[in-house]
């Protein structure tokens, strides 16, 4: 069953074609990677389904048919069982790490938060994702304290927590040393297991091989080609445009 399409979906900047006219079927429970060249479109897709920017033209149906959206405001995004990451990171760095948690579980603004930090429940709650992502003995540090891959798993533990359907993940693996990849990778895995959908922006193809269940491939805001790993890193067409082989 699709939990989230996209029919001809159309994002245009001062004439250049960032997506263009973009069809996904995106099936529930499975890994799908969006691969291609830096500026083919990939990040301003998942602005779009984001909220972060609006879209010209096209749908986006998230749960069937349940949401037929036209506009996507950020604030609206969770109510649609969507979460993210960026590629570059945004934390609130004056803040604890346990408290960029708790911000997110207590679903209050940044002030109102700090009321609710003692409460077991939240506390227990940050306390185990924090565990589960290998940060939680930084739970007192400052954000911006953090290393730039800790960093990279806070946001993920913040995506996390906000128990999503369907988690968009903007190169989460860029700038991350092995034992972080691997964590990562376990945790992508893992939503899979847990019945959630991962979309997954990355470059590193050994990662979209060992993850990944379908591919979409973007050039130029288009659909360059699709299928499986094998099927798409197979594809002449793709390795001559993307992996330059």
């Amino acid at each position: 069953m699709a939990i989230l399409k996209t029919n001809k979906l159309t994002k245009h900047f001062e004439g250049v074609h960032a997506v263009d006219g973009l069809s996904l079927n995106i099936e529930k429970a499975t890994i799908v990677a969006i691969v291609g060249p830096n500026g083919s479109g990939k990040t301003t897709l998942v602005n779009i389904l984001t909220g972060m920017i609006p879209y010209d033209s096209g749908t986006v149906i998230v749960s069937d048919t349940t949401h037929r959206l036209k506009k996507i405001k950020p604030y609206t995004m969770y109510s649609y069982g969507l979460t993210r990451t960026f590629q570059e990171v945004r934390l609130f760095d004056q803040m604890s790490v346990r408290d960029n948690i708790l911000v997110v579980l207590t679903k209050r603004k940044v002030i109102q938060s700090f009321f609710e930090t003692q409460k077991s429940d939240y506390t227990k709650a940050a306390n185990k994702i924090l565990q589960k992502v290998g940060i939680w003995e930084k739970r007192n540090e400052l954000a911006k304290n953090l290393s730039y891959g800790q960093r990279k798993l806070l946001e993920i533990a913040r995506a996390l927590v906000t128990q999503a359907e369907i988690f968009l993940f903007d190169e989460p693996f860029a700038g991350l040393f092995p034992e972080m990849r691997k964590m990562v990778s376990h945790i992508v895995a893992g939503l899979k297991r847990k019945g959630k959908t991962v979309i997954l922006i990355e470059h590193d193809m050994d990662v979209v091989r060992e993850l990944s269940d379908y591919i979409y491939v973007m050039d130029s805001g288009r659909l360059l080609a699709t299928g499986t790993p094998r099927e798409v890193l197979s594809n002449k067409e793709v390795r001559e445009a993307y992996l330059g082989t």
